[in-house]
């Protein structure tokens, strides 16, 4: 097991720390986490305009750019000990199904973002790639096995997305064995919680069913529909696991250029998670199949243990404890926006 080492005993506090996609939802929550942490100088990316931002630190620069744009990502290095990419086109099966092209052209972000980080000089670069990029033929029945970390080859990953995140993933580490540049890679498991996306077609399970149980209980509607036949299985991840694992596998030199898994071993299906939902909400409701919709592949998990045998860690909040604070969270945008106010989307 590698020694545990953080961002709190590794960087000074006036280190500067870059995180592009940080008006989104897990970067805007690994933003506060620095902060918090007492980091005094942080630069925030992202290129949606900042009124449009999921959330703002307060003591934070932040830097409304497009980072598929070669200069911006010069300028959002400058300075930088430590870059972290989450800076994506993406969404939920909904919308990764639809717009492949929108997901393929995220390429741009790290490949730019990488070579603005080395030629700024950073030590460490941290790019977010997603258990998109595994073999799609070992993900076809809901009972697969859990996914380790060499299942991506020989490589078949889902369409646009998967195939940007493992050219990505490549890019990465070749940046550390031709340039030195430390590359750490987190491939994500579906992560959830409060400040995430919930309406508009980029929102994924927890949140759509969170939000979907919501209106049918505004409404006074005793049904809600559901994409697929309720089987499909995947891992749900609450985000305060996913920033602690990011840190943890930052600082890992272990991990250096070695893709590895972040996701929750506890597989749920679609019917486990909507009874979850459910039952924070107090209600029942008849489902209604949709069996055309966009559902993705039929079931996918978890192998955590590389991540456990490395850090001695693993995420671990479950599902029915991390679902309360985001159901809630909803329900409270919900209320807002109904009420007229500006609301994350």
């Amino acid at each position: 097991m590698a020694e545990t080492k953080l961002a709190g005993n590794m960087l000074k506090k006036d280190d500067l720390i870059v995180i592009a996609g940080a008006g989104g939802f897990i970067a805007g929550a690994l933003t506060k986490r620095f902060h918090d942490q007492g980091f005094t100088r942080i630069r925030a990316v992202d290129r949606k305009p900042l009124p449009e931002w999921y959330r703002r630190t307060p003591g934070v620069e932040c830097l409304s750019m497009n980072l598929a744009e070669p200069a911006n990502c010069v300028r959002a290095c400058e300075g930088a000990a430590e870059v972290y990419c989450l800076a994506a086109d993406m969404g939920g099966m909904g919308f990764i199904e639809r717009f492949r092209v929108e997901c393929l052209r995220s390429v741009l972000v790290n490949t730019h973002m990488v070579e603005a980080a080395w030629r700024a000089g950073a030590r460490r670069y941290f790019f977010s790639s997603s258990a998109c990029a595994y073999n799609t033929r070992l993900q076809q029945a809901t009972d697969s096995r859990p996914l380790k970390e060499s299942d991506a080859y020989p490589a078949f990953a889902e369409r646009g997305y998967g195939w940007e995140k493992l050219f990505s993933e490549m890019v990465c580490q070749e940046y550390w064995a031709e340039r030195g540049l430390r590359t750490q890679i987190a491939r994500f498991h579906n992560v959830y919680g409060p400040w995430g996306t919930w309406d508009g077609g980029r929102e994924k399970a927890p949140a759509a069913l969170s939000r979907k149980v919501i209106e049918a209980k505004d409404q006074g509607r005793k049904w809600i529909e559901v994409w697929g036949d309720g089987s499909q299985a995947r891992s749900y991840m609450y985000v305060e696991d996913v920033i602690e694992g990011i840190d943890r596998i930052m600082h890992c030199d272990e991990l250096t250029a070695t893709p590895i898994n972040l996701g929750s071993a506890q597989l749920l299906s679609v019917n486990e998670l909507l009874d979850h939902v459910e039952a924070v909400a107090g209600t029942k409701l008849e489902r209604r199949y949709k069996l055309d919709a966009p559902k993705g592949v039929v079931g996918r998990n978890s192998d955590n243990t590389m991540i456990k045998k490395v850090l001695g860690w693993e995420p671990s909040i479950p599902f029915k404890q991390g679902i309360k604070p985001t159901y809630k969270w909803i329900e409270q945008q919900f209320n807002s926006r109904k009420a007229g106010a500006r609301t994350a989307a």
